[in-house]
């Protein structure tokens, strides 16, 4: 987005946010933001970045991983991306609002968990040496059927330097009939191999880049290591995953920041 075009979204969403009601993402309190103050505060202590996480894949750690900053899995079998950053648990309290997008198409949704991760990752991230930015894609049927990429809503609405071009054609996804939202980690692995290229006219563009990839849930990384792996056969130096949701493991004891 062009630093013009940032301008006037913030004056919009600025005269928006004055003139029209809305309500809490989260409690749906009636007030003029899309996160309460409650629900902020909610986030601040309770959110994924007040724990230790691995490096790569941003699973929180348990107490003998601290030690290395990386979880058994990253160790044992290093993903094909380098880094990953997330906003909160998938658990936690935006999961009902991601579902609202995702499931009930009320697009509105996508604003508010945009502006939720600017409010806690927006400083932080946007200086990130990186090139470009594309969110996870739809197979053409998916998007046809859905109607939206939620993955492109709320990239296109972070904050980002403006040394970073998001390019939300880049990356391509093949159409596959199985449903890959269940399923183990090897299981989840064979069913996305080979679902993801780049477009052809994007392939000098992405050559020794580093490249953020964003998606609106990390469960097993399968996606997001098939995707590195296809961004770095194409010439790509490094991917950095930016996700909004992550799965935790079952039953997991997290060593919280002290």
């Amino acid at each position: 987005m062009s630093p013009l075009a940032s301008t006037f979204q913030a004056i919009f969403t600025k005269i928006i946010s004055v003139a029209l009601p809305t309500s809490c993402i989260v409690c749906e309190t009636f007030q003029n933001k899309t996160l309460c103050s409650a629900c902020v505060q909610g986030i601040t202590y309770q959110g994924l970045f007040n724990y230790e996480c691995c490096k790569q894949c941003n699973i929180a750690l348990d107490s003998t991983e601290l030690i290395h900053q990386h979880c058994r899995q990253c160790e044992i079998e290093p993903p094909n991306y380098d880094e990953t950053h997330c906003l909160d648990c998938y658990t936690g309290a935006l999961q009902t609002a991601l579902h609202q997008l995702k499931y009930q198409k009320r697009l509105t949704f996508a604003h508010g968990l945009a502006n939720t991760w600017n409010q806690f990752l927006g400083d932080q991230l946007q200086y990130t040496d990186a090139s470009y930015l594309l969110p996870v894609p739809l197979s053409t049927q998916k998007l046809c059927s859905r109607g939206f990429n939620q993955s492109w809503e709320l990239a296109r609405r972070i904050q980002c330097g403006p040394h970073i071009t998001k390019l939300p054609n880049a990356l391509r996804r093949h159409h596959h009939r199985q449903h890959q939202a269940s399923g183990n980690r090897d299981m989840r692995s064979r069913a996305i191999q080979g679902m993801f290229y780049i477009e052809e006219k994007y392939r000098p563009t992405i050559e020794n880049q580093t490249i953020i990839v964003f998606d609106d849930v990390m469960t097993s990384g399968a996606t997001l290591n098939e995707i590195a792996g296809v961004l770095k056969d194409n010439g790509a130096s490094r991917v950095i995953n930016w996700v909004l949701l992550r799965t935790p493991r079952p039953a997991q004891l997290r060593a919280q920041h002290v």
